[in-house]
């Protein structure tokens, strides 16, 4: 069995939907390939989620290494497979000895804590646009600063490359301004914050980038994915919105709408980074 084999059977996920598996795999091997991440090493991981990450680090450090995911949410959340369901299947499967993943977890809280250079790297992949605030993002990224020698960063970048990708945008823009407007709804885009703006509070948090590139993983679902979240959360929010940015909502939604595709649009394209401690 190769690489790719190993730990997408790793993924509860494969058993249903292996296709996507195996695109969403691929591409975070790339991510983490491009990090550096070695064997023997140790990783912390905020926002670990289903473990479509967790999984791929789990296989760069190799059974001498160790990964520790931590996420806030709880195990129950998630559908059709729940992170909690997802996490006890990989840490059953041949990677999982290396696994620790730890559910309601908010490493804010004064009780998380971890020996100052714990770990090899800390690790947050496409998890930032989720917290509340980029304030937030920012008090993190100072909290976990002590405990590992290298940050590795990824997110989705708002700045499309084609016209083919601006449905993306426009579904994580409106996720956001609906947030901003003080109505929560149940998707998981929070804060959609450019890449300078993760750039500044990278030096704000007292990380340097030591280095930067970028990455289209155009067989991805996550446009598609973003598109539906961002209907269903306006339909379910829209009465609640005040007038005016109702009126901006559903503009947006009307160019969405004359853009998107019914499947197969277009992810935007994603930024990686390593930093150091600045």
């Amino acid at each position: 069995m190769d690489r790719l084999e190993t730990i997408v059977g790793s993924m509860a996920s494969n058993a249903t939907e292996p296709s996507v598996q195996l695109a969403q795999t691929a591409f975070r091997v790339e991510l983490v390939d491009g990090w550096g991440i070695r064997p023997g090493e140790s990783v912390l991981e905020i926002g670990c989620g289903q473990g479509d990450m967790t999984a791929v680090l789990a296989d760069a450090v190799g059974p001498a290494g160790r990964v520790v995911g931590l996420d806030i949410a709880d195990p129950s959340y998630g559908a059709p497979i729940t992170v909690g369901d997802s996490a006890a299947f990989l840490m059953a499967s041949p990677l999982g000895g290396r696994v620790d993943m730890r559910f309601e977890v908010d490493v804010l809280d004064a009780a998380v804590t971890f020996a100052d250079g714990e770990f090899d790297h800390v690790v947050l992949s496409h998890c930032a646009w989720y917290f509340d605030s980029v304030d937030q993002v920012e008090r993190v990224l100072r909290r976990v600063r002590p405990w590992a020698r290298r940050l590795c960063f990824a997110e989705w970048d708002l700045r499309p490359t084609s016209v083919d990708q601006v449905p993306h945008l426009l579904a994580v823009l409106v996720q956001g301004q609906v947030e901003a407007a003080g109505v929560r709804g149940d998707g998981n885009v929070r804060t959609p914050f450019s890449r300078e703006s993760l750039l500044r509070g990278l030096e704000c948090s007292g990380w340097a980038v030591l280095s930067e590139r970028a990455l289209h993983g155009a067989a991805l679902q996550d446009a598609d994915w973003e598109i539906e979240a961002c209907l269903r959360l306006v339909e379910s929010t829209s009465a609640r919105l005040p007038d005016l940015a109702r009126a901006f909502v559903d503009s947006q939604v009307d160019v969405l709408g004359a853009l998107a595709r019914e499947k197969g649009n277009e992810p935007l394209p994603s930024y990686a980074l390593i930093a150091g401690p600045g």
